[in-house]
């Protein structure tokens, strides 16, 4: 005989506000098999868990239902309570009636309603609850980190120096990401190199990490603790061991007008190249789309050669191939960072018909020392000194178009109030003038910061739009805008234009997510676990993220992210096992027909086909193809119960059954 205890929870006036808690703890209590039926303030405190541990022992309780919010939150707290008191945790239910009933609905009556229903269905899923034993599965003793910005290094850094080994993977010729190419950092002006390169050397000398750059991550199977990845290392025609990084083949190299991607186009490099001087590996790459010797994809004997005779170290390889390394891995770190949006869709800024209409990661690259111009601030049209100089925010920022970004970027109004800054105080002479919407600073020290920049560098903040950018046929820029505070029209001759513009995830983050089975946002951000308790991990388990693969943010918070994602990486690895989920499926074999259905959908592999003999009613033997469920991978998606058309697939704890006697509750 079932005996069912209920319980219903208040949640402060989260619930109660709007559902009657006391009608529904006495509708619920006239179920079939409740024995015992209350309502209480906090069912998640310490005084609630111990009416619950009270109950399963005074009324032997075979069963427990918990009306109260989703079951992400207090699971796992509800079902140690049970097995505290003697009760298989797997025999604890959740009604949420918080998200599902109160959050959505302003109707008392209509609410309480709903919430009784859902009580009856959890009570109706309970009688046909059965106990289930979660087993353990070990955990490899190795850290996955996708991403070798500033996110990436400090994450690996962090899980290194706790003794566990860590593969970073950067798709890139060197590590480092968008923090290389900043000049300097707000709110303190240090010089980002300065800051980045110790830790990119620190990575590349500490003996735990291991770096594969110019490589990505082509598959990852497995779950938590136990992810297998396959990394390619692409082939760059450079042997890295040989490889001395002393730059010869750059020079000698005949191809010396191939758009620098790391100073964003704005020079030339050669076929052969070094990201930049401290570029870790300090290894040369040759672009294949470039070289002489190998832009029609095959290597031609008779052309060329020049970087080969010239190596001394013999590391040039026009033969090389894509390498593929498997290793296992405990945790994945996600730290794939950002870049900014294409401005193909901005034609009134004229950015593509004026090259003195840069983006602020251009301006970045115009004033660094190891730029185009050596640290000079000139125009890339005739590369004279700019006097008038125009800053747009928010461009592609906080659109309710199709061509930008519906979120703030954060990180804008900072960096465009730094470049002020840093430009007045070189070139005293020269005019700046910032269009914003309105100025954000919520960081520490950021108002201050940007006050220095009106008060002291008396940079002209200017609060209006910039309609239209027209190049004029004297050099001159017309910036057309509207004053809102004045409410004037504004016409600007700039020499310069500077777009502060949106930032997007990296466009390799939605194939990874899919990869990866994590969950994204309608802005290809990854989505975090919970927003406020698990601001770090994925909702898929041993998964983490770091940096802005999650969100905007500016190097500090990105930093700190980065050592949060590690610290969580590190509480899992420092385990030699783990508990594995035991709602996993399972398939009847006699109603199994094999038609490999349910093996086509598994995320995880978890399902393989076996033949197998089976006795007929006639006392013969025949052999038929089955699935077999290998339940350490299994994570209980449940998408294979979907997908067999014949029944045979069953999930443990949320079985054909269970589901469709809730159904039936609900229904009545």
């Amino acid at each position: 005989m079932q005996k069912i205890g209920v319980f219903v929870c208040h949640c402060g006036t989260n619930i109660a506000a709007t559902v009657d808690v006391k009608a529904v703890a006495e509708a619920l209590s006239h179920e079939a098999g409740v024995v015992i039926s209350q309502e209480y303030q906090y069912m998640c405190s310490e005084a609630g868990q111990n009416l619950v541990k009270d109950a399963i022992k005074e009324y032997g309780l075979t069963g427990v239902v918990i009306c109260s919010c989703s079951p992400r939150m207090h699971e796992n707290t509800f079902r140690k309570a049970a097995a505290s008191a003697g009760l298989n945790p797997y025999l604890v239910e959740i009604a949420n009636i918080r998200e599902q009933c109160s959050w959505i609905h302003k109707d008392i009556a209509t609410a309480t309603e709903k919430a009784i229903i859902l009580g009856k269905a959890a009570i109706a899923k309970v009688h046909l609850n059965t106990p289930l034993i979660a087993g353990e599965s070990p955990v490899a003793k190795r850290a996955l980190v996708i991403g070798g910005g500033i996110a990436g290094i400090q994450t690996a850094l962090d899980i290194a120096e706790a003794g566990f080994e860590v593969d970073i993977v950067e798709k890139e010729a060197t590590i480092g990401g968008k923090m290389a190419q900043i000049d300097k950092t707000f709110p303190t002006l240090d010089c980002a190199a300065c800051i980045l390169t110790p830790k990119m050397v620190e990575a590349s000398q500490n003996e735990k990490i291991t770096i594969h750059s110019y490589s990505e991550v082509s598959a990852v199977k497995g779950f938590i603790g136990n992810f297998t990845a396959t990394i390619k290392k692409k082939r760059r025609f450079v042997d890295e061991s040989k490889c001395t990084g002393c730059g010869v083949c750059t020079e000698v190299c005949p191809m010396q007008k191939v758009p620098n991607a790391f100073n964003l186009g704005l020079n030339n490099r050669g076929a052969v190249y070094i990201p930049f001087a401290q570029a870790v590996p300090k290894v040369a790459t040759i672009d294949a789309n470039y070289c002489l010797k190998l832009r029609k994809g095959d290597v031609n004997e008779k052309v060329c050669g020049k970087c080969a005779a010239a190596c001394t170290a013999g590391a040039i390889n026009y033969y090389q191939q894509d390498e593929y390394i498997e290793q296992k891995y405990g945790a994945i770190v996600v730290a794939t960072g950002f870049n900014p949006i294409k401005l193909d869709k901005y034609d009134e800024f004229a950015y593509n018909q004026c090259a003195d209409v840069v983006t602020s990661l251009e301006l970045e690259r115009l004033m660094n020392a190891a730029g185009p111009n050596g640290g000079t601030l000139l125009r890339p049209s005739d590369k004279t000194h700019p006097h008038k100089i125009v800053f747009v925010q928010c461009v592609g920022s906080r659109c309710d178009d199709s061509k930008g970004k519906p979120y703030c970027s954060k990180i804008c109004c900072m960096y465009t109030a730094k470049h002020a800054m840093l430009i007045r105080e070189k070139y005293p002479d020269t005019e700046v003038y910032v269009f914003y919407i309105d100025v954000r600073t919520p960081g520490k020290n950021f108002d201050e910061f940007y006050r220095r920049a009106v008060e002291q560098y008396n940079v002209h903040y200017i609060k209006g739009m910039v309609g239209k950018v027209t190049p004029k046929a004297d050099g001159k820029i017309d910036v057309q805008a509207s004053d809102l505070l004045s409410n004037e029209q504004l016409h600007i001759d700039a020499d310069m234009v500077v777009l502060a513009t949106a930032i997007e995830p990296d466009k390799t983050a939605r194939p990874l997510a899919t990869m990866l089975t994590t969950q994204m946002d309608t802005n290809d951000f990854f989505t975090e676990a919970h927003a406020k308790l698990r601001p770090v991990e994925s909702a898929t388990a041993g998964i983490f993220l770091s940096g802005a693969c999650q969100g905007p943010k500016d190097i500090p918070e990105t930093v700190a992210q980065a050592s949060a994602a590690a610290s969580k990486a590190i509480g899992l690895l420092v385990k030699d096992s783990i508990t594995c989920n035991p709602c996993v499926a399972h398939s009847n074999e006699l109603m199994c027909n094999g038609c490999s259905a349910c093996e086509k959908v598994c995320p995880y592999g978890a399902i393989t086909y076996q033949d197998k003999e089976f006795r007929t009613p006639y006392r013969t033997t025949v052999m038929r193809r089955v699935a077999s469920v290998n339940p350490a991978v299994c994570q209980g998606c449940g998408a294979c119960t979907v997908a067999c058309p014949s029944g045979a697939m069953d999930l443990n704890g949320f079985s054909n059954s269970q589901i469709m006697a809730e159904v039936d509750a609900i229904c009545k």
